[in-house]
């Protein structure tokens, strides 16, 4: 377990230095580490990236560096899309969840390699559309409730670029949305565990949880010596091996079922 433990660690280290990028790390450890089944691990993941990212979004409180607009235009179209997407897991395979996964993860390192595009001056940096964050809240939401991710990396570039957010106040109301929208999809998915005979590990949250959120503070120090391009360009390169690697193991089995319906029958 000493693995899963350094994983939870690196949750909250992403998640501190980046403001987001945690909860995509969750699912594959609870998985690969752990040895979690896969519906399991996305619930268990929600709750951890729900809890780590609400502690990690009081300092930007306290700060006042929350825009609390863009949690309404965003976040509420947000939890509705997550409560949606975790109803619809019940007709996806664990399976079929993490191949959905690991195509997520490739999205999200093509968006970090990308290099960010300066931000306009002037009063156009504030100009919002609420019908376009409300979209992609939505949207956001059903990726959050479909396979566990909170979506940071989504979310941050879309009050940047569609509500006219500074990174300053990006981070901090991103935080604060992921938790809303996971401990929305975390209740909803305790129903969906229930029809698969599953039961959440809170120990294993609860630890995870605590190891994330200190991972989290000692990456919010790090990260102001490390330049932020690099930083995102080292976490793409690792989600671009985690993805294949999600792939990898995952393709043979929908490929080639078979071994999987005989183990049915055998029990």
């Amino acid at each position: 377990m000493i693995l899963a433990w350094i994983g939870a660690a690196l949750i909250g280290l992403s998640l501190g230095l980046l403001g987001s990028g945690g909860s995509i790390l969750t699912v594959p450890v609870l998985v690969y580490l752990v040895g979690e089944p896969e519906k399991l691990a996305i619930a268990e993941s929600l709750a951890i990236v729900g809890g780590i990212s609400l502690v990690g979004a009081v300092p930007y409180a306290l700060k006042r560096q929350i825009d609390w607009r863009s949690v309404l235009w965003f976040g509420v179209p947000g939890v509705v899309g997550t409560f949606l997407g975790a109803a619809l897991s019940v007709y996806l395979s664990g399976v079929a969840q993490l191949l959905l996964f690991a195509a997520v993860m490739l999205l999200a390192a093509v968006m970090m390699f990308r290099p960010a595009k300066a931000q306009p001056g002037g009063q156009a940096v504030h100009r919002r559309s609420p019908v376009k964050i409300s979209a992609e809240g939505l949207g956001v939401g059903v990726l959050t409730g479909l396979v566990g991710v909170g979506g940071g990396f989504l979310i941050i570039p879309a009050l940047v670029l569609l509500g006219g957010l500074p990174m300053s106040l990006a981070v901090g109301t991103s935080l604060l949305i992921i938790a809303a929208k996971s401990f929305v999809g975390f209740a909803k998915y305790v129903n969906v565990l229930a029809e698969h005979n599953l039961s959440v590990n809170w120990s294993l949250i609860a630890i995870f949880t605590v190891i994330g959120i200190l991972g989290s503070l000692l990456g919010a120090r790090v990260g102001k010596n490390i330049s932020n391009d690099s930083l995102k360009r080292g976490f793409a390169a690792f989600l671009v091996v985690m993805g294949v690697y999600v792939l990898a193991t995952n393709v043979p089995k929908v490929l080639n079922p078979a071994p999987a319906a005989e183990v049915h029958v055998r029990h």
